[in-house]
């Protein structure tokens, strides 16, 4: 019997995905049909964007669970509907791009970059940054990504610090946990990086109280989730120098408003949502490789746990 597996995101994305989808899953040996528009009660899977217009699961009285196209699974995890196994998605090309683009900020920040790129005007400045010994970065999200992200800094020379909300251990990194550690984490700190997901827990986990234990003239980093900020914090700490730059790829609205103050603050630099993303060839991997497993009676890899949002 056939396996019939919904794509469920808008077109665009289908044209990106489909060729790779079906690629992987005939790969798997599965025998499968995979489209766009099923009758709800014969869909076996569905792979989700959160953005889809598919807000109410209850016609598929089929279903065996739901594959996230994408990492941030919060669209979807509050959704009374749903009531089979959702996976998130760990892409290896979404780490790697993550990975990259951390470092590169960084390594931009942590070396002064930014002086010389801004500053052609004359003035032979001097000063030598610190070595990345002397540089205390707090990784705010020991998840997938966040462990990725510290164990190559780490490798660097960084003096790596990571939180997440239950104890962890990652070779060469100080790892803090839960709610008593988040200030020890990031006490004196030169760089904090967001990698959380968007929950209640996380919401505004950087606020008036936090940045100020930052080293003065810290750099924030958050490609993480816009909620993790207290935006009015953050522009305060900015304009008293207790933070020094603030390098933006997510936030509460997308696309930012062109009256955001976040535009025109000479201290922030605002990235359009593209730290990272998933690529449509590893990720087909990961979905195709998930609904042979579900298929063979195993476990669903990157299961999402609904009680804490990821």
């Amino acid at each position: 019997m056939k396996v019939n597996i919904l794509f469920s995101a808008n077109e665009d994305n289908w044209n990106r995905y489909k060729t790779p989808l079906k690629e992987a899953l005939d790969a798997t040996s599965l025998d499968y049909n995979l489209g766009t528009g099923f009758v709800p009660s014969e869909v076996n899977y569905i792979i989700y964007a959160p953005s889809s217009l598919l807000q109410d699961f209850s016609p598929y009285t089929n279903l065996k669970a739901v594959l996230n196209l994408w990492a941030g699974v919060e669209g979807v995890t509050s959704n009374k509907t749903l009531k089979v196994p959702l996976a998130r998605m760990v892409d290896v090309g979404l780490t790697s791009g993550m990975v990259e683009w951390v470092t590169g900020h960084t390594l931009r920040h942590h070396l002064g970059i930014d002086k010389h790129i801004h500053g052609q005007d004359g003035t032979w400045r001097s000063d030598v940054p610190p070595l990345a010994k002397d540089r205390v970065v707090t990784i705010l999200g020991l998840g997938t990504l966040g462990t990725a992200c510290g164990i190559t800094l780490k490798k660097l020379g960084f003096n790596v610090r990571g939180w997440s909300r239950t104890n962890k251990k990652v070779d060469g990194i100080s790892c803090f946990f839960g709610d008593d550690q988040i200030d020890p984490s990031l006490m004196e700190a030169d760089i904090v990086i967001l990698l959380l997901p968007d929950t209640q827990l996380t919401q505004n986990i950087l606020n008036q109280h936090t940045l100020y234990l930052l080293k003065r003239g810290a750099f924030v980093l958050n490609p993480g989730r816009g909620p993790l900020i207290d935006d009015v914090a953050l522009l305060e700490a900015l304009d008293s120098g207790q933070i020094e730059h603030a390098t933006l790829d997510v936030f509460r609205i997308e696309p930012l408003p062109k009256s955001h103050r976040y535009w025109s603050h000479t201290k922030v630099t605002v990235v359009p949502h593209k730290a990272s993303d998933t690529r449509p060839r590893t990720s087909a991997q990961v979905i195709a490789m998930n609904i042979k497993r579900a298929e063979n009676g195993l476990e669903l890899l990157h299961l999402v746990d609904r009680d804490i949002g990821y």
